[in-house]
C-alpha cells in the first residue's frame, strides 16, 4: 500500500508541483525540496519493500509522511464543507505513520532479506 502511495507521489512529482507547493506556502528552494523528497521516498520504499534495514527505510518514509500530513491535510484550516473529508485523509495518513513507527520498533520480521542472508550464512 505504501508503495502505491509512493508511485502516485512520483507521478505527481512531474505535474504542477511548484504551483501546488506555492499554494501550500512552501516557497523556499522548491527544486531542492522536490528532488530530496523523491530520493527520500525511493530509498525508503525500497528498503521497506526489501526488508533490509527496514527500520531506516521506515524512518525515511516517516520523515516525509508526517510533515506531508500536517501541511496538506490540515483539517483545522479547511472550511466546514471540506473539513470531514480532510479529517478522514488526515487520520488515514496518521495510521500510515503509526504503521511506519511499528515497523521501526519491531523490524521487518521473518520474511526480510536481512534474515534470509543471516539464515543462509551468505557473505555480506
Amino acid at each position: 500500500m505504501i508503495f502505491l502511495y509512493e508511485m502516485l507521489d512520483i507521478i505527481f512529482f512531474w505535474a504542477n508541483n511548484k504551483e501546488t507547493m506555492t499554494v501550500y506556502g512552501i516557497t523556499w528552494r522548491q527544486d531542492l525540496l522536490l528532488t530530496g523528497v523523491l530520493v527520500l521516498l525511493c530509498i525508503g520504499s525500497a528498503l521497506v519493500i526489501i526488508g533490509y534495514y527496514a527500520n531506516i527505510g521506515a524512518f525515511l518514509l516517516l520523515m516525509y509522511w508526517l510533515p506531508f500530513t500536517l501541511v496538506v491535510h490540515s483539517f483545522w484550516n479547511e472550511p466546514i464543507e471540506l473539513q470531514r473529508a480532510s479529517t478522514l485523509n488526515f487520520m488515514s495518513n496518521l495510521a500510515v505513520c503509526g504503521g511506519l513507527l511499528l515497523l521501526m520498533a519491531n523490524g521487518a520480521g521473518k520474511y526480510s532479506v536481512r534474515r534470509l542472508i543471516h539464515s543462509l550464512r551468505l557473505p555480506r
